[in-house]
């Protein structure tokens, strides 16, 4: 997931006008009235690397300029506006011409739609095969958005990262085909969360310290809060503002040290919500194809909610009524939508109860909305009491995000993460040394460079790094771990070598284990900003999509693979021994069917599915995936695919189908394990995460989350051929399709066309 995230611009100033106004033709192609140079009716940041361009245009007198050198604040640049997305239709296109010059990161057009929950949809030509750098001259581009349902907000502009500049000119906003001010207007109605304004500004709750009585309620009004989120008719069906009740008990909760007091508060509260009508058509628990059932049996425990509270529960749980949730729905990948989840951006902390509920909302969403609950590890009810002290008592706005990043560590999923906050994840600075960084058998091994001053910085490919600043890297591995949200050590060390040389600018000293000899070397730390964010982001071949290896050996990869194009490459490869799928990348577009029903000759299941159940909240169902149905070109050779720890999420799903067919061998190592669509939420305080939403399964119901993508041959890349510019998996796959025609004249060859 290192994909560019603009989910929050909390600290953007997003100018939004009505969007029936023809100013709004005029603001978009930069041609209305300007005061300075900045552009009229715009957002942004950093302000002083956006600016107006009366010499470089593509129509009219003006356009915009995005310029970043290498001091330029933050990891990019965004142009920035707003629009309230009262309109109908089926989908808004964002398009317009962009010119770049010396652009090392990528430009891109972006949008988002918003709604009480934060993030609802996000498209970025980040995410096209072919990112936008370098130098280009005037084009048009074209993202597009399915209108979501519950979005009250559409945030759209231009952005550039790393260095160089970007000018964008002639921008035009369609709705269905149409300029947005054509299309048809909506009032949508205003929710219990649009009219309760009580809480808008705090919580009013402060805490100083928590007794062990006090912890063990709060863990208690969690879990309650929790369930009646999920079950009770009043809440479930929108007609209060949940997050602003929990702020009305938490006083009285906090007040007191007896457990039965707190039940009765506890009881009282449920009772002002108004009764619980006997159900004339109650939900029920369908216990066919059933994965995983709620985890309810607490409901019982009088020993902790006395008997009167575990009466009222058990009888709101068993009067439940089937259907609808307010704060969850089905999204179109069947996946949970997380809605009605306000991001609260502008908190001010310490907010003692805005940071439980941030503990609550997300403990609570994993206890009843994460297919893969059952693989955490850890007790999920013990996590809770653990983070109410740590979370609750945090006295700054970074303390906070740091024990959020811990909480949602302790998930254990890749996908989750506080993805517009990781400058807080340690280890923290603004510069990095400018190499790449991956961790082969358990040590930390320069693999290249992120720029041309890591040539010159006396570090060398297959260098052990095993000390920062006098800091042993065990040590610091040991003190990062919690604060990475991974599901296996596969992706932890990915992730953590991808940042570990991070701290201030300036000369760092590290020691080096170089060809059996220990050295220390004095480099320099360089602004982030000017290195290659993509340099070790894939562990495929430099250079074309498809090529022919040899007559006998065809090798495609994934990271800029295009589905259109399938075909033609199974054309191409017809008639040789073997064909290498590399998928050491994220695939560039999802070609699981366009490219998989070519390697089948006949029906073949891969995958299997859990379902969230919105009647029984915490109840997981089996579903068949869909099969890959034989087509044509058909390629009838040996397939070997290529995967390790940059493997993750489409990339999974997409080894799981084409390893399916008996031809077909994975070579590599574990991959990630965070498979299935995402389902992303806001956090208070303008935080924003996500959980792997779908369970995914072989066909025999084993589990690929938190394990990854076994491959049938493991192949790890070794220091000597980092040194000596091996690709050591690739090897093995022209081996495994030669066999002894393979020998290491012939793969060196081969590897050099």
């Amino acid at each position: 997931m290192r994909r560019l995230r603009l989910f929050a611009c909390a600290a953007v100033v997003i100018p939004c006008l009505a969007q029936n106004t023809p100013e709004l033709a005029r603001i978009l192609s930069f041609e209305g009235e300007h005061t300075g140079g900045f552009p009229a009716g715009w957002g942004g940041n950093p302000r002083e690397t956006i600016s107006l361009d009366d010499k470089v245009v593509h129509g009219g007198k003006w356009s915009v300029r995005l310029e970043r050198h290498a001091d330029a604040k933050g990891d990019f640049s965004t142009l920035t506006k707003g629009l309230p997305l009262d309109f109908t239709g089926q989908t808004v296109v964002w398009r317009g011409y962009l010119r770049t010059e010396g652009v090392t990161g990528f430009a891109a057009l972006w949008a988002r739609e918003d709604g009480d929950s934060g993030s609802l949809a996000f498209q970025s030509m980040q995410q096209r095969p072919q990112q936008l750098k370098g130098t280009t001259e005037w084009q048009q581009y074209s993202i597009s958005l399915p209108i979501h349902k519950d979005a009250g907000q559409l945030v759209f502009g231009v952005l550039v990262s790393g260095t160089g500049t970007v000018w964008a000119d002639d921008l035009e906003l369609l709705v269905d085909g149409k300029p947005v001010w054509e299309a048809p207007k909506v009032e949508r109605p205003k929710t219990a969360i649009d009219l309760d304004k009580e809480f808008d500004k705090g919580s009013g709750i402060a805490l100083t310290e928590l007794s062990a009585a006090q912890i063990a309620n709060l863990a208690t009004l969690g879990k309650v809060w929790g369930f009646l989120k999920y079950h009770h008719p009043q809440i479930v069906s929108g007609q209060v503002h949940w997050d602003y009740e929990l702020f009305r008990v938490l006083p009285k909760v906090l007040a007191l040290a007896d457990r039965p007091a707190v039940n009765q508060v506890l009881l009282d509260w449920i009772a002002a919500l108004g009764p619980v009508a006997p159900c004339q058509n109650c939900a029920k628990l369908d216990e066919k194809d059933l994965a995983l059932r709620p985890d309810l049996a607490w409901l019982s425990d009088e020993k902790m909610l006395g008997p009167d509270l575990s009466k009222a529960l058990l009888s709101i749980y068993a009067n439940r009524l089937p259907g609808k949730q307010f704060y969850v729905s089905a999204a179109r990948a069947d996946n949970p939508s997380f809605d009605h989840e306000p991001a609260y951006p502008g908190m001010k902390l310490p907010d003692a109860g805005f940071q439980l509920l941030a503990l609550y909302r997300f403990w609570n969403i994993v206890e009843y909305w994460s297919p893969n609950r059952d693989v955490v590890g850890e007790n999920w009810d013990d996590i809770l009491t653990e983070f109410i002290p740590r979370i609750g008592l945090a006295k700054t706005s970074d303390t906070y995000t740091r024990e959020m990043f811990a909480l949602i560590a302790m998930d254990h999923d890749t996908h989750a993460n506080l993805w517009g906050s990781l400058a807080l994840r340690p280890p923290e600075g603004p510069c990095e040394l400018p190499v790449t960084v991956r961790f082969i058998a358990g040590r930390a091994v320069v693999t290249g460079y992120r720029a041309d001053s890591g040539k010159t910085s006396g570090l060398i490919p297959g260098d052990a790094i095993t000390q920062l600043d006098g800091v042993p890297v065990s040590k610091l591995v040991a003190d990062w771990t919690p604060y990475y949200a991974d599901s296996n050590d596969a992706a932890r060390f990915r992730d953590i070598a991808r940042t570990m040389t991070r701290g201030e600018c300036g000369e760092a000293r590290i020691g080096v284990a170089r060809r059996s000899q220990d050295v220390e070397i004095k480099a320099a730390r360089v602004l982030s900003t000017g290195l290659d964010s993509n340099a070790g982001s894939t562990h495929d071949l430099p250079g074309e999509t498809f090529r022919m290896l040899s007559p006998q050996v065809a090798y495609l990869k994934l990271s800029s693979v295009k589905a259109a194009d399938v075909p033609r490459y199974i054309d191409s490869a017809t008639g040789t021994k073997g064909l290498i799928i590399d998928i050491r990348n994220y695939p560039s577009e999802f070609v699981v069917f366009a490219l998989g029903q070519l390697l089948v000759d006949r029906e073949t299941q891969f995958v299997r599915f859990t379902h969230f159940d919105l009647s029984n909240p915490g109840a997981f169902h089996w579903m068949e995936g869909p099969p890959l149905v034989p087509a044509k070109p058909h390629y009838g050779g040996k397939v070997v695919v290529l995967v390790d720890e940059i493997s993750q999420s489409q990339a999974e799903y997409t080894t799981m189908a084409f390893r399916s067919p008996p031809r077909t061998i994975v070579i590599g190592s574990a991959t990630a394990g965070a498979d299935g669509n995402v389902s992303g939420f806001s956090l208070p305080g303008g935080l924003n995460t996500m959980i792997s939403g779908l369970g995914i399964f072989y066909p025999d119901k084993k589990p690929t989350q938190r394990v990854g993508i076994v491959p049938d041959v493991e192949v790890k890349p070794t220091v000597a051929g980092i040194v000596a510019g091996q690709d050591e998996l690739l090897e093995e796959a022209i081996k495994r399709i030669l066999g002894p025609e393979a020998t290491p004249e012939t793969i060196q060859k081969m590897l050099k066309r």
